[in-house]
């Protein structure tokens, strides 16, 4: 049976033995141009106080403004209440240091519990983030200061890129301890986290962490499914967290109803419900980004990557 705190029912976050809301607030969304400071901190206090944990956010949300205004919603005793993560970009040691101090004086914090390497998303980022003075050298010598606890990486690409990533952790001896990817009704028939991914994580006691359950609200335009549909899948799915954006009071009750009228699928049912989505997934036109750059910051923003090593550059003829 799921421990509870307030309303809320907890999972346990992998092979870490903590425990966390079954339902995470997604930080990008406090940071939306209708969202005002005032709602931002009152939306995360408001979750908070009646039992969601889980707080997600990343260095690059809305410039920073997504980690300012959620480290002011944890003062007055609310940071000690949540698991705390943030994500960053950088893939040079460097860039990795610099990132991770804005956003531990943004989140206004000394510590943070899960930071995850952002958009792993190119069959280069492992290899990047892995060399000698990469990003994840990086996140070992935060974790050895206590800045970090836990570590992990994210990506919405492509499920082959995160198995790569995991292959490419495992060379270099690291198992990492949460691993973000989307997981809804779409990805369970196109080019799926949710078949590929997810089995390797739980053979490993690697926390799943689901995003994109709504896409962003893109699979709703398929009028397939309810948002409701679409957080019991995650919810179903052997997952820590589901990562949803809250951006108004209104999508914060519907996260509490979500957990209110779960319960698991029977076998008859989850084939009915993932019917409801095959024919409109097919071909990702509900996941933009699985098929384009889109959502890939990165893409448009190379230098929060950093500086590609001196000796690889100069390999490239001028």
């Amino acid at each position: 049976m799921a421990e509870h705190r307030g309303e809320m029912p907890s999972r346990t976050l992998g092979r870490t033995g903590e425990k966390v809301s079954a339902i995470g607030l997604g930080g990008w969304h406090i940071g939306l141009p209708h969202v005002d400071e005032k709602l931002g901190v009152r939306l995360v206090r408001s979750a908070i106080d009646r039992g969601i944990t889980f707080m997600d956010n990343c260095w690059d949300y809305h410039e920073g403004l997504s980690e300012l205004r959620m480290g002011r919603a944890l003062q007055d005793g609310y940071r000690d209440k949540v698991f705390l993560m943030t994500k960053l970009d950088g893939r040079t040691k460097k860039e990795a240091l610099r990132q991770l101090e804005h956003s531990l004086e943004r989140l206004r914090t000394d510590h943070i519990d899960l930071v995850q390497h952002h958009e792993v998303l190119r069959y280069e980022d492992p290899d990047r983030i892995f060399a000698e003075d990469g990003a994840h050298a990086a996140l070992v010598e935060a974790q050895k200061a206590g800045k970090v606890r836990y570590l992990g990486f994210t990506g919405h690409k492509d499920p082959r890129i995160h198995l790569h990533m995991l292959e490419v952790a495992r060379e270099h001896g690291v198992r990492f301890d949460a691993v973000q990817m989307p997981l809804n009704l779409m990805d369970a028939h196109f080019r799926s986290f949710s078949r590929l991914v997810v089995p390797e994580l739980v053979r490993e006691g690697i926390g799943v962490l689901a995003m994109k359950t709504l896409a962003n609200g893109s699979l709703l335009r398929s009028k397939t499914v309810t948002p409701i549909e679409c957080l019991h899948y995650a919810l179903h799915l052997p997952t820590s967290v589901v990562i949803t954006g809250i951006d108004s009071e209104a999508i914060l009750e519907q996260a509490f109803e979500a957990v209110r009228t779960f319960q698991p699928f029977s076998d008859e049912a989850w084939a009915a419900l993932l019917a409801k989505t095959r024919a409109a997934a097919a071909r990702g036109a509900y996941e933009p980004f699985k098929t384009s750059s889109v959502y890939d910051g990165t893409a448009t923003h190379p230098e929060w990557l950093g500086e590609e090593p001196e000796e690889l550059q100069a390999l490239v003829p001028a």
